[in-house]
């Protein structure tokens, strides 16, 4: 079974840092794009980083200047550095990504469970 799980979310100071990781774990050959989105309680869930199989990144507006995403391909795991964090930045932020099974042409496509970020003023 496939699990994405995240982790490294916390409570911050406004103009803080934070580091997120999303390990995919299971009988996998590897992680190929994935990405990082938010959500706020009752709102829409939205892009916040994406990173593809090669490398290739891209991040929302919002973000650009802040956040870096990153993978490690031999840990199978993605990561987000949250830097000159701000109160809007608040927010549960999930990890999504297309996983590659043993299965020849088998992908698995999902969600992590969620990690809180919470930043202070």
């Amino acid at each position: 079974q496939v699990q994405l799980v995240e982790s490294g979310g916390g409570l911050e100071q406004s103009g803080g840092s934070l580091r997120l990781s999303c390990a995919a774990s299971g009988r996998i050959t590897g992680t190929n794009d994935s990405g990082w989105f938010r959500q706020a309680t009752g709102k829409e869930r939205e892009l916040g980083a994406t990173i593809t199989g090669r490398g290739t990144t891209n991040l929302a507006d919002s973000v650009k200047d802040r956040f870096t995403i990153s993978r490690d391909n031999a840990r199978n795991t993605v990561y987000l550095q949250m830097n000159s964090l701000k109160p809007e930045d608040t927010d549960v932020y999930y990890c999504n990504a297309e996983i590659s099974m043993y299965a020849p042409g088998s992908t698995w496509h999902g969600w992590g469970q969620g990690t809180q970020v919470t930043v202070s003023s």
